[in-house]
């Protein structure tokens, strides 16, 4: 890794042991614990301009998911696990667990909201309160790609290809494909909403050859164990019964479908939500009223 800038810097780092690894998580604040989890070509660094005003109120655990940022990155199995939503749920666990958090508050964007969403179905005795920003679940995604949706998010399907395909594309100019796909999820298209010193963090972690095996596991999972995993819920109609939060992107992704609140109330009959003024950068390119929306939800009981 090149000499990165610290954008944490009142914030602890912790290494973590878990069982696909090392974790690298950053802890910082003062309060009740809020797990904050990012998303796809970013790493835990997506949160460091909503963090000041968050850890004013809570303790923050913010932790690179496995196989992004400088967490480990485990070989993935015939299934695509640990990289399927489920089995990264259980890591986060872990790393709540090693730092004494038995229950927490729980924030995901991208990747990480569903992770989020999935650790609240399968352990909801751990989670307070939870906000997803700028997703709908898996199960829907895939179930409304349409020919619009489709042209949105085509790299759900090209991620998904068997290896080597996507991994032997990418890694042809890696910087220049997350370049693009960052700019292009963002409200003005281009790279003018993100910190320089944090794209340093994001190229230098997506450059790794490792690293860009491990987001297309990822992005197998989503169209595997995550969708199978997902349809048995909605089958059973299991929901999400602590209080949940849906804030998405006013030109984002979500924004695309037929309503990210209908959706969502699908699967947590309680939840409320917003669009902020963004694209799907949300915590980058309007961090106020993130951390605004984030702050005026999880000081609400």
């Amino acid at each position: 890794m090149p000499d990165l800038a610290d954008l944490f810097p009142d914030f602890a780092a912790h290494w973590i042991d878990s069982a696909v690894g090392k974790m690298f998580a950053r802890v910082g604040g003062e309060g009740p614990p809020l797990l904050l989890l990012h998303g796809y070509t970013e790493t835990h660094v997506m949160w460091h301009r909503v963090a000041p005003a968050l850890a004013e109120r809570f303790t923050l655990v913010i932790p690179d998911l496995p196989g992004y940022g400088w967490s480990a990155v485990p070989e993935a199995d015939r299934d695509h696990a640990p990289y399927d939503k489920r089995s990264m749920a259980k890591v986060m666990i872990e790393i709540m667990d090693a730092l004494g958090h038995d229950r927490f508050r729980l924030a995901g964007h991208d990747r990480g909201g569903r992770v989020a969403y999935r650790l609240a179905l399968d352990h909801l005795e751990r989670v307070e309160r939870m906000a997803t920003l700028d997703i709908v679940p898996t199960y829907d995604m895939w179930q409304g790609m349409d020919r619009n949706m489709a042209m949105k998010v085509w790299h759900w399907p090209f991620l998904a290809q068997p290896k080597p395909l996507p991994e032997m594309l990418i890694s042809k100019a890696p910087v220049e494909y997350l370049e693009w796909k960052l700019a292009s999820w963002t409200n003005a298209k281009n790279l003018s909403a993100f910190d320089p010193r944090a794209l340093d963090h994001y190229r230098a972690a997506f450059s790794e050859p490792a690293r860009i095996h491990a987001h297309c596991e990822d992005y197998r999972a989503g169209a595997a164990a995550d969708f199978i995993n997902d349809e048995a819920d909605r089958k059973a109609g299991k929901t999400i019964a602590c209080p949940f939060l849906a804030l998405w992107g006013a030109r984002g992704i979500p924004s695309e479908t037929g309503g990210p609140l209908a959706i969502w109330r699908q699967w947590a009959p309680h939840v409320l939500g917003a669009p902020i003024d963004s694209g799907h950068f949300l915590t980058e390119e309007n961090p106020d009223d993130t951390a605004k929306a984030l702050l005026d939800f999880f000081t609400n009981g």
